[in-house]
């Protein structure tokens, strides 16, 4: 049965440590959990079966029904005043409910498995774009080497858009801990003799996503098995990394599902 409990007092150790999960983004490594803010964010939670600790939510959202039902899908839920909830949020504009999620902190590589590698990535809304798209097209884990956003950030969950509870996760890794995927390496490269569009693809493999400005680094590129350019017909210098993964996630799955 779900506990409700009033809060009104700003200095609520809840409040205060939730409030850190909103406003730095590496909180949740230290805690242990993540703040998500917003029923998008929350029902993706739900939908995945991720287990959900605490729900605060206005007392102004409590009576709307299906904001309560949602808060209520949490052991225990915390109403707060509207202006006691945007001191806990780190939006322009406070959704009015959100949830605390523990995290697994023990997560380990998955050899074999069709994989994103995030090479540090500096730009949430890079990475939390690349996440989507790993999910929609069925690269189940995204691993990210040292230097990279801090996945489970808020910029990057609200960038994500659910795409955290499809995927397995991995941060802090280093180019040599991708031996252990026991899949060829693709990158891209404007260096590359053959296009996308020419290769069949190794299936499964893991595409590498280099830093926005310096690309892929050496020591991972060696490693690469297969590097491939992205025919760009209107001259265009580079794209975007966050389009980039795209197309070339995209082609993995076309390949995969023609086979």
């Amino acid at each position: 049965m779900t506990q409700l409990l009033h809060i009104s007092s700003r200095d609520n150790p809840v409040l205060q440590r939730l409030r850190k999960l909103s406003q730095d983004g590496s909180a949740y490594r230290k805690l242990g959990t993540v703040w998500l803010e917003g029923d998008h964010l929350m029902r993706a939670c739900l939908q995945r079966g991720h287990a959900v600790s605490l729900a605060v939510i206005t007392e102004a959202a409590m009576a709307d029904p299906a904001l309560r039902m949602l808060a209520e899908a949490a052991p225990k839920v915390l109403v707060v005043p509207v202006a006691l909830f945007k001191s806990i949020s780190g939006l322009e504009s406070p959704a009015q409910l959100g949830f605390e999620v523990p995290l697994d902190a023990g997560r380990v590589l998955q050899p074999g498995q069709d994989s994103v590698v995030l090479d540090r990535l500096q730009d949430a809304g890079n990475v939390g774009t690349i996440l989507r798209s790993a999910a929609a097209m069925g690269f189940r884990q995204v691993l990210a080497l040292k230097g990279t956003a801090a996945l489970w950030s808020p910029k990057v969950l609200r960038a994500g858009m659910g795409a955290h509870f499809g995927l397995h996760l991995v941060e802090g890794l280093a180019p040599e801990d991708l031996d252990a995927l026991q899949l060829p390496l693709v990158a891209t490269s404007s260096h590359a003799d053959k296009q996308l569009h020419q290769l069949l693809l190794p299936s499964p493999c893991a595409w590498v996503m280099g830093h926005e400005g310096q690309g892929v680094q050496p020591d991972l590129m060696q490693r690469c098995t297969l590097t491939v350019g992205i025919p760009q017909p209107g001259g265009e210098e580079s794209l975007n990394v966050g389009a980039a993964a795209a197309i070339c996630l995209y082609e993995s799955a076309l390949q995969r599902l023609s086979r």
